[in-house]
């Protein structure tokens, strides 16, 4: 009862955090609201056209798109964690965020041969084309991780070779920006940056279902999941297919870390730190738990990290990236320095 007391008191707390931090979001940025302003716009007073303008087609977008990206990160980093059993394992350092850029890159750059630039080959082929592109890209690194991880055991041999993965894509894309011209260079350059403030709502019509689709299949498979922290071969006792959940996980982080990829380009350091902030402060690595607890602690922090990007003054915004891979790293090594416990169960 205690520890049902606990828990409720937790996901009260998060949930509460989120709702102030998607108000702060909407609410701090270049022009300031006041809770008069917030409370006009939502009244539909029409002497607050210009506020209006900027909440429903700027702000909001952004702060569902921050909430998006840090709830499917998340989770998507909490699955690869539990495949692999290793507490590094994410989308970004196992390199499925860089394939995913491998796939926007060939899109962006490589289709630019053909068309007028940049933006006229993304034109041609539309927003799901960014988004069936990044998702190859992923589900491409993600397969050749999996059967890596089929021959050797070992967790950190896996994440070496995922990180080289990540290069070798990283190494193509160099090889597109040789011999693309300077302005398709430019713009994926810029998207390389990361950013949750360039997502329309025609394009959420796109990335909802989709993440939505990706978080509902994580709850579903949340039993087999737990069973894989037993090890393949307690999960096969259990009567898991370890093959199609396998085979399941990979095209679900796929779909997830492609998606969100493609539109807010790769944001690093959010699907490591997450699950562990989630496990650290439920003190459980039960799915049904954590699953829940990912998607309300992602949330959170791409909010708060979004304000941060608001921070430096004269209209300048810091590229989100920045701001999670300094907020994501410290507490990375905090979690694998300060809890012994959890790297020997890991490794167990």
């Amino acid at each position: 009862m205690n520890h049902l007391k606990r828990h409720s008191i937790l996901f009260i707390s998060l949930g509460l955090l989120t709702l102030a931090a998607l108000l702060a979001d909407l609410m701090f940025g270049s022009v300031s609201f006041t809770w008069e302003d917030l409370g006009q716009v939502l009244s539909g007073s029409q002497e607050t056209e210009n506020l209006a303008f900027i909440l429903w087609k700027i702000r909001l977008p952004k702060a569902l798109t921050g909430i998006l990206v840090g709830a499917g990160l998340s989770v998507s980093g909490l699955m690869m964690q539990t495949l692999f059993r290793n507490p590094l394992a994410g989308p970004y350092v196992l390199g499925i965020s860089s394939g995913a850029s491998l796939g926007v890159a060939i899109l962006m750059m490589a289709s630019s041969l053909f068309t007028a630039g940049a933006t006229s080959g993304i034109l041609l082929v539309g927003h799901w084309g960014m988004v069936l592109a990044a998702m190859f890209g992923a589900l491409l690194v993600m397969l050749l991780v999996i059967l890596v991880s089929m021959r050797i055991a070992d967790s950190v041999s896996i994440l070496i070779i995922g990180i080289m993965f990540g290069s070798a894509a990283g190494a193509l894309v160099s090889v597109l920006q040789y011999f693309s011209d300077p302005d398709s260079v430019h713009s994926f350059l810029v998207w390389t940056f990361g950013s949750i403030a360039g997502v329309s709502w025609s394009q959420l019509g796109i990335l909802v279902p989709l993440v939505i689709a990706g978080l509902f299949a994580a709850v579903v498979l949340q039993k087999p999941l737990n069973a894989f922290l037993l090890g393949e071969n307690q999960a096969r006792a259990l009567g898991v297919n370890v093959k199609r959940i396998r085979l399941l996980v990979v095209i679900l982080t796929s779909l997830l870390t492609g998606a969100l990829t493609a539109f807010t380009g790769p944001i690093a350091f959010v699907g490591i730190a997450v699950p562990h902030l989630a496990r650290m402060l439920f003190r459980t690595s039960d799915h049904r738990l954590i699953i829940p607890a990912s998607v309300l602690i992602g949330s959170l922090l791409l909010l708060v990290c979004d304000i941060l990007t608001q921070v430096p003054t004269g209209g300048q915004v810091l590229p989100i990236n920045s701001v999670t891979a300094l907020f994501g790293a410290p507490v990375v090594i905090w979690v694998i320095m300060s809890n012994r416990k959890t790297r020997n169960a890991w490794k167990s």
